[in-house]
């Protein structure tokens, strides 16, 4: 029998959202993962990034965590930062209804204000090892109450050099606690890593993912100086609506980005160099659909969850294989096909051996595209570039339209409470509890969520009404 979210008794809350984010079915890893997660048990799941597992520990996580406790429950380990921003929005959006705080902590961001958020209600968060370590040390985050710790893309935390501060993580945490690791991979000192920190795992494989079957291959042998020409027919003649193109370094991004914007054809670009915000900024630009081609090293290969990639140009080979199908991920995500093309300069020939191991079979070796093929594309390609790209609508968009945000200038320091202002407004005619979303109380100011588009009447009504005696200012919020 094809298992649905149903049949997994969650609360009418999850199913409500999940609904609504257009999550009907689960993919095989969240068919397997949840009900394990539901029931408690250590898991190690082998799964491949774009096979919808955020969503198979994110669902459990917000449906065995508690509201009405106010520390961290529950501990999410992501190796970069654009991934746990990523992991933050989806738990926040299956949680959405059931009023799940999450915060996201991460470095090259202010410190103080990371502070500040973990200092209020807050039920999950999710955190690079450096950061999370830091404010461990510092007794900014409380992990006294936290019963899930998941450690999500471990292989990608032992390549980036983590391993050791996971450790040092884990060892500060409640040893009554439920652990799940997720890898693509399974190297030695992950294996050691589970042996010594997780009870009795049980393991998941979801192997056959590996290379998604909706993926064509492609492989051009090209000359190092010749990449940028034959890239740019490559898009002519694909003329895909969106493309991730990666490089090897920040350099090569930075010198393909600015061929391309010189060639008229619309481009942006992302790399380690790059302040976080500004990263930030880009990838929402890209989600959003403010231009067609992404120029991106490694750190676009996970956390970006885009709606359809149909196109992941390999302008680099990579050196590791493992990157090769990080890469690729990018593109056939959520039962769409994709089309990969790696464009191998000569050099770069003994890289190609490996990665067709790791995948189970050849690379199909294409002839570069020709000068009649280009020419006979060219007037489509160019038209395309003359038009604004068509925008895509995030998938908490449905969600966050009929969700209204209230300012209200009181807090900690006037003794106010979340229950104050669930009761409070609770009370207003036609407005239920199920109405009211995230709460956020700081120690001058709080922000409530009102759902169900009943956000106006709220704050109409509030104008007039009392919180604990108190009449506050209330106005809608800015951010």
């Amino acid at each position: 029998m094809t298992e649905t979210f149903q049949s997994f008794s969650l609360n009418k809350d999850i199913m409500r959202a999940l609904d609504t984010l257009g999550y009907h079915d689960p993919t095989p890893v969240q068919a397997a993962v949840i009900p394990e997660a539901l029931k408690g048990a250590d898991l190690i799941v082998k799964s491949q990034t774009g096979s919808g597992k955020t969503a198979s520990f994110a669902i459990p996580l917000v449906q065995l965590t508690e509201w009405e406790e106010n520390k961290p429950q529950a501990l999410v380990l992501t190796p970069t930062r654009e991934l746990a921003v990523q992991v933050k929005e989806d738990i926040t959006n299956i949680g959405r209804f059931k009023r799940t705080k999450a915060a996201a902590v991460y470095g090259k961001s202010p410190f103080a204000r990371q502070k500040l958020e973990l200092k209020q209600k807050t039920h999950i968060v999710v955190g690079t090892p450096g950061r999370v370590l830091d404010h461990m040390e510092k007794g900014t985050l409380d992990t006294g109450s936290i019963r899930f710790l998941v450690i999500d893309e471990a292989d990608e935390m032992l390549n980036m050099g983590f391993i050791e501060q996971v450790s040092s993580i884990i060892e500060r945490l409640p040893t009554e606690r439920v652990t799940m690791l997720f890898s693509a991979t399974f190297p030695e000192d992950i294996v050691r890593l589970a042996d010594t920190y997780m009870k009795a795992p049980k393991r998941i494989e979801m192997a056959q993912e590996i290379a998604a079957p909706s993926i064509t291959h492609e492989l051009i042998q090209v000359a190092e100086e010749e990449k940028t020409r034959v890239l740019q027919n490559v898009l002519t003649v694909e003329n895909p609506d969106s493309a991730i193109l990666f490089c090897r370094t920040q350099e090569r991004v930075e010198a393909l980005f600015d061929a391309l914007d010189a060639a008229g054809i619309s481009s942006g670009m992302l790399h380690g160099g790059m302040a976080q915000e500004d990263r930030f900024i880009v990838m929402n630009k890209f989600k959003r659909a403010d231009f067609r081609y992404l120029c991106a090293t490694d750190v676009a290969a996970r956390g970006i969850d885009v709606e359809h990639i149909p196109l992941v140009i390999h302008f680099d080979v990579p050196m590791e294989k493992e990157a090769y199908v990080h890469r690729t991920g990018r593109t056939g995500r959520a039962g769409h096909s994709g089309k990969a093309i790696a464009l191998m300069a000569p050099f770069e020939e003994k890289f190609i051996e490996p990665i067709e191991e790791l995948i189970g079979f050849p690379l199909k070796r294409v002839e570069q595209p020709s000068q009649e093929a280009v020419r006979a594309a060219k007037p489509s390609f160019t038209a395309k570039m003359a038009q604004r790209p068509q925008r895509k609508r995030d998938k908490g968009e449905r969600l966050n339209k009929d969700i209204m945000k209230l300012y209200f200038n009181g807090g900690k320091k006037k003794k106010l409470r979340a229950v104050d202002f669930v009761g409070t407004i609770s009370n207003l005619p036609g407005i239920e509890a199920a109405d009211i979303g995230i709460i956020t109380i700081q120690d001058n100011v709080t922000y409530v969520e009102i759902l169900n588009g009943k956000g106006p009447d709220v704050l109409r009504a509030m104008k007039t009404t009392t919180i604990k005696g108190k009449q506050l200012k209330v106005q809608k919020a800015r951010n």
